[in-house]
């Protein structure tokens, strides 16, 4: 999504965009897994998740807030203006969530990073690395 707005291009959502998913940034997962990997007990199973349900539509929403703030379009009209919805697929999962008591009992994990902070920390990754993206995406014939 966030490659796609950066260069105009639609913003496809499935459906009504109410889909709901559980967002986790990248480092707290990885430090989950690692914490897993290190202390976790062979054959158990560890949920990790972020603790930040959300609606496919709030987080373009606020993906495009960030954008509008970060990197604001040359026409100056809002990333939202990108948004469109798509046929959403047969059997789509409305909400997927995550119960992590158990990791969270076990070894005392929490994600350190909400929602926004770890939203606004990727954006800010992929304006600072779209060269490197550009190029991997060229690469994998997605540019």
């Amino acid at each position: 999504m966030i490659t796609h707005a950066i260069e105009g291009k639609d913003l496809p959502i499935y459906g009504d965009g109410k889909n709901i998913r559980d967002w986790l940034y990248v480092k707290d997962h990885c430090h989950a897994i690692r914490l897993v990997l290190e202390q976790g007990q062979i054959g158990e199973v560890y949920n990790i998740g972020g603790l930040a349900e959300k609606s496919n539509l709030e987080v373009v929403g606020s993906l495009c807030e960030i954008l509008d703030r970060l990197h604001p379009r040359s026409d100056g009209t809002s990333y939202t203006s990108q948004i469109s919805f798509v046929r959403d697929r047969p059997g789509h999962d409305r909400r997927y969530a995550m119960d992590i008591s158990k990791i969270k009992r076990e070894f005392g994990w929490l994600p350190k990073e909400d929602f926004q902070s770890g939203l606004l920390k990727t954006v800010r990754w992929y304006l600072d690395n779209r060269q490197w993206v550009g190029q991997l995406q060229a690469r994998r014939g997605f540019a």
